[in-house]
This record gives structure tokens, C-alpha cells and sequence, in this order.
């Protein structure tokens, strides 16, 4: 235990301090393409605009791009000291920095804007979603034929052999956990303060099952989100982007397949699953029923709507992923 939390201390540390000439570089870049660079308004959507006017084009947006770094070196440092560079940490770095990457590709135009002139427009929505997929089957095989990993456990019914279908059912979840983190990272702070809550309770749940190595990656995680949170917070001085976000939330969700309990990575991550169900209710009722079920979606941006102080939101939702993380880790260790 000491030295997982010696861990959280160096990841912090280390990440507070390349954090400040990080974000003054994003400045530079940002300043140097400004007139270049495109808003991100909705032209359809007005309502969005006004509620989140200024935040894409008054902010620099990478954070995730120190981060993931960080995260990996350390990862690998403390592996290779000692002797535990195993399958299960080359999955997780192959996850996020595949999702990252994914990511990147369209943080480029919020970054540097410009190749020879012309503004770069990024990837359609159907191109990144065609690339989580592939990338999360291509995680979900290396789950299920390197690690073995093919249950589920559920209280009451006990442990359930999904077989080869926890391949699908794994790269669902993946790629779902990966949207929902998106699509969360829009209020300061919010998304990356759920995702501590989320990582504190597997941590604890990989202590008690005394995954050594799942424990280290989740501890040098939590301490360099601690000290990008710092400058995430209302207001923000540096944004996470889609490579964090991408990233962030598709690792999240191996972490909780790689516990087994995938009814516990639902419940711990409730918040995201219920901000992405928003968002995917209000999509299908406007295409199928032509009408919006929600004046905007998702929720959190709902209570932005409703007058809520962007704090007020932030600080609310993080006591509610609280609750959760408590009821899906109580849940996870009565399946012991």
C-alpha cells in the first residue's frame, strides 16, 4: 500500500508540474492558427450554442495528450522495476493508446487548424465510430483468447459462461463507456471527476483481489488526473479533448472487464451510462418520432437549462457517482 500510494504521489507530481508549460504551448499553438481555426457551433441547434457559448474557442483543448504519456511511462517504469510487465498492462496501454489515437485525429483541427492553408475538418462521426469499433473488437479477442477472460458474474444467478459472446458484449461496452466519457466532458471538470470516483473503487476492488498490476496502473492514473483536475475545474484553464476522452473511457471500461465484473462497471460508472442513455433517447426520439423527448440533451446540460450554476451541476453529479461507485462496489464484493 505504501508504495501504490508513493505511486499517486510521483504520477501527480510529475504531471503538475509538465502541466503548466504544457498548456502555455497549447496557447501558442492556439494563438497561432486563431484566425483559422473553425467554432465548433451547431448551426441546428441554438440552444447548445447559448448554453456553452465560448468554452471550445476561449480554451485550450489536449489535456489528455500529457496525461495518457504520463500514465504509459510511468506504467512501464514501475513494470519493468518490478518484474511485473504482464499481458494484462500491454492490453491496457494498447487500449488507450489506440483510443487516443482515435481521438487525436480529431483534436488536430482543435490544436494546430491548419495544413498548408486550408483547415483541416476532421473525421465524420461514422469514421470514429467505425474505428472504436474495430479498435474495441480488437481489444475485446485479445480479453477473451489471451487473458481467457469469458464470464459474468450476476448476484443471484452466480457465474455465467458467456463464451465467444463476450467478445460482442465486451466491445459494446467498450465502445458505449468510450462515447459516454465524450460525451460527459462537457462541463468543467465534470467527466474527469467521475472518472477519479470510478477508478478509487476498482482500486479497491483490484486490492482485494490482489491484482497487483491492474492496482498500479489505476493508482498512477488516479494521481495524474488529481493534478489535471486542478486546472479542469470551473473554470477551466485546459480541456481533456477527444483523446482523453476516447481514451479515458474505453480504458475505464477494460479496467472493469478485466475485474470481471462487468454488472459492477455498469453500476460504478451509473453516471456515464445514464448521461450516454440521454443522449441516445433524444437522437432515436428525434430521427423515428421527430420530436425531442428532452429540451436538450444530455442531462447534464439539461440542468444547465434549467438555470443550475455550472458548479452547482459538477459538485451534484460527482455525489451521485459517489453513491454509485459505493453501490456497484458493494455489489462486486458480495460476488466474491
Amino acid at each position: 500500500m505504501a508504495q501504490l500510494l508513493g505511486l499517486v504521489l510521483i504520477s501527480f507530481f510529475l504531471t503538475a508540474i509538465l502541466m503548466v508549460p504544457f498548456i502555455d504551448l497549447l496557447f501558442h499553438l492556439r494563438n497561432k492558427y486563431k484566425k483559422k481555426i473553425e467554432t465548433s457551433a451547431d448551426e441546428y441547434n441554438p440552444l447548445y450554442n447559448k448554453l456553452m457559448h465560448g468554452k471550445d474557442n476561449e480554451t485550450p483543448v489536449g489535456g489528455g495528450l500529457l496525461v495518457i504519456p504520463v500514465l504509459i511511462i510511468l506504467s512501464l517504469i514501475v513494470a519493468f522495476f518490478t518484474h511485473q510487465l504482464g499481458k494484462e498492462l500491454l492490453i491496457l496501454i494498447l487500449t488507450i493508446l489506440t483510443f487516443g489515437g482515435i481521438g487525436f485525429i480529431d483534436d488536430i483541427k482543435k490544436i494546430f487548424a491548419d495544413f498548408k492553408d486550408h483547415i483541416y475538418p476532421g473525421l465524420q462521426g461514422r469514421w470514429i465510430f467505425l474505428l472504436q469499433l474495430v479498435a474495441a473488437l480488437w481489444v475485446s479477442l485479445l480479453l477473451y483468447y489471451v487473458l481467457g477472460i469469458n464470464n459474468l458474474y450476476v448476484p443471484i444467478f452466480g457465474n455465467i459462461v458467456l463464451g465467444w459472446f463476450y467478445v460482442p458484449l465486451a466491445a459494446f461496452i467498450i465502445v458505449s463507456f468510450a462515447n459516454a466519457y465524450n460525451i460527459s466532458d462537457g462541463l468543467d471538470g465534470l467527466s474527469t471527476g467521475l472518472l477519479m470516483i470510478c477508478l478509487a473503487a476498482f482500486l479497491a476492488l483490484a486490492s482485494t483481489v490482489f491484482d497487483v498490476t491492474l492496482a498500479t496502473f489505476v493508482g498512477i492514473w488516479i494521481g495524474a488526473l488529481v493534478a489535471f483536475l486542478y486546472f479542469n475545474i470551473f473554470p477551466a484553464r485546459i480541456y481533456l479533448g477527444d483523446a482523453g476522452a476516447y481514451g479515458f473511457g474505453a480504458t475505464l471500461a477494460v479496467v472493469g472487464l478485466l475485474t470481471g465484473k462487468i454488472l459492477g462497471l455498469t453500476i460504478i460508472g451509473g453516471l456515464f451510462v445514464i448521461i450516454l442513455a440521454t443522449s441516445v433517447i433524444q437522437v432515436f426520439s428525434k430521427k423515428f418520432l421527430h420530436k425531442k423527448v428532452f429540451p436538450i440533451a444530455p442531462i447534464h446540460l439539461y440542468f444547465r437549462y434549467l438555470g443550475w450554476e455550472e458548479p452547482k451541476i459538477v459538485m451534484r453529479f460527482w455525489l451521485a457517482g459517489a453513491i454509485f461507485a459505493v453501490l456497484g462496489l458493494w455489489l462486486a464484493l458480495l460476488s466474491k
